[in-house]
């Protein structure tokens, strides 16, 4: 039997796709976005770089301006609640049917999920006490789930899949602990009237999830015009509202495995049994209104929760976080004068919160709970490869500047808390791969 139809254009997308395809290249392309952005900003080009995020984006009606946002602010509260949505959806399939979904399997990486927030956020804290510069507690607690992944995936086959399931699990713990914080200390004042609209409009969604409505263009119009608009003009930050109506979009089937395989080969046999129109490339209409038929049974047969992580995933690894990646992580480090950095201890508190921290916490809590025979390790576990997943877990990267955005005002804390964030993560991401590296031999395929 004859493969497919190989056409010019295959030897552009093919490659493309199979980079696409790999675990390792979304952290890569963030790589390259965050080397870009410090170019940028220490380049002749850096005043029309930060001009360029300052520019308003919004409609006018009658004289009145509405939504009238810079792109630092519509990247920042639209495009990275399109990425908080994923998250979302993420979240509600590892509780669904992934490893949160199991209570014992998921006990070690919610302990040291828990451990890798609490240590980072106490550690900057007994150094940034009072004042403004105490808001960035929650700066060092996130770990980026691209980043850490992505340098773990680099190991290749000296790593055992139960370590790369124990640190995604953990990462997708850290991703809801990151929103919870977000939701209860990083929002400013509260709108309950645009609030109630926004859960009015949740309630919608969950309302059309039971009765069985499992049309994307539903949730879309909802989530986004209503859920998000509310939650944006409330006070809550929208990456809130993107995190709830993920989990207002159905999980479940409305064709299960066994009748799904029946109805296939049904149509298969039906296709298979039509006079094939050689004479031209086109199809037949019975030929087409088979092909629809598979096509509607296969969209039955995938959990539209699925469907939009599937589809939108390689959106937001590959062009949302790069755009937030160009317009946050730029620093310009020929103005900064050292005793600028140390004249408050955000930087120390960000870079020791997420380093020592996150290894403390991940690490220490983990060896602990296990001690206390709370829960036990997965296979191919040690204490090294602990110390090693909990250096990964200092990589704070998206998250952590997402926070940090939130949490300072002042434009000189923003930049030492920057600093913090890429000191740590460099160093944190270089040991991690070190430690793990040489301290596991490459398996054999069997």
């Amino acid at each position: 039997m004859s493969a497919a139809k190989k056409y010019p254009i295959d030897q552009l997308v093919t490659p493309v796709q199979k980079f696409i395809q790999q675990e390792k290249s979304g952290g890569l392309v963030l790589g390259i976005s965050v080397i870009i952005a410090l170019i940028l900003a220490n380049s002749p080009l850096a005043g029309h770089y930060y001009h360029f995020f300052e520019h308003t984006l919004g409609f006018t009606w009658d004289e009145k301006s509405y939504f009238d946002f810079t792109l630092h602010h519509w990247i920042n509260d639209g495009l990275m609640a399109i990425f908080f949505f994923v998250v979302g959806l993420e979240l509600k399939r590892e509780f669904v049917a992934g490893e949160l979904s199991n209570p014992r399997k998921a006990l070690l990486p919610i302990i040291a999920a828990l451990g890798g927030m609490v240590v980072p956020a106490l550690i900057y804290i007994s150094l940034n006490p009072t004042g403004e510069v105490s808001s960035g507690w929650g700066i060092p607690m996130a770990t980026d789930i691209a980043f850490a992944l992505g340098v773990l995936y680099l190991l290749g086959n000296r790593i055992s899949l139960s370590l790369k399931v124990f640190l995604t699990a953990l990462a997708i713990v850290d991703d809801l602990g990151a929103v919870l914080v977000i939701a209860f200390f990083y929002t400013s004042e509260i709108s309950f009237t645009s609030l109630t609209i926004g859960f009015a409009f949740l309630t919608v969604m969950y309302a059309g999830n039971k009765i069985g409505i499992r049309s994307i263009w539903f949730y879309a119009v909802f989530g986004i015009l209503g859920v998000w608009t509310a939650f944006l003009l409330s006070g809550v930050h929208a990456t809130i509202a993107a995190v709830l109506a993920a989990f207002m979009i159905p999980a479940d089937v409305r064709l299960k495995e066994g009748p799904f395989v029946q109805l296939l080969q049904s149509h298969i046999n039906q296709f298979k049994a039509i006079d094939p129109n050689n004479s031209i490339p086109t199809l037949t209409n019975e030929q087409l209104h088979e092909l629809d038929k598979i096509k509607i049974d296969t969209q039955k047969a995938i959990p539209t929760l699925q469907r939009l992580e599937h589809s939108m995933h390689p959106f937001v690894t590959f062009v949302i976080l790069p755009i937030f990646a160009l317009a946050n992580a730029g620093v310009t480090f020929t103005d900064i004068e050292p005793s600028q950095i140390f004249n408050t201890h955000v930087a120390l508190g960000v870079a020791l919160g997420l380093f020592f921290g996150k290894v403390i916490g991940i690490a220490g809590f983990s060896w602990l709970s296990v001690k206390l025979r709370i829960c036990n390790f997965p296979e191919g576990m040690n204490l090294r490869n602990l110390i090693g997943l909990g250096l990964l877990g200092s990589i704070g990267f998206t998250m952590s500047l997402f926070i940090t955005s939130l949490a300072f005002s002042h434009e000189e804390y923003t930049v030492q808390a920057k600093i913090g964030i890429f000191t740590a993560s460099l160093i944190g991401g270089i040991l991690g791969y070190w430690v793990l590296k040489s301290g596991n031999t490459p398996k054999q395929n069997t």
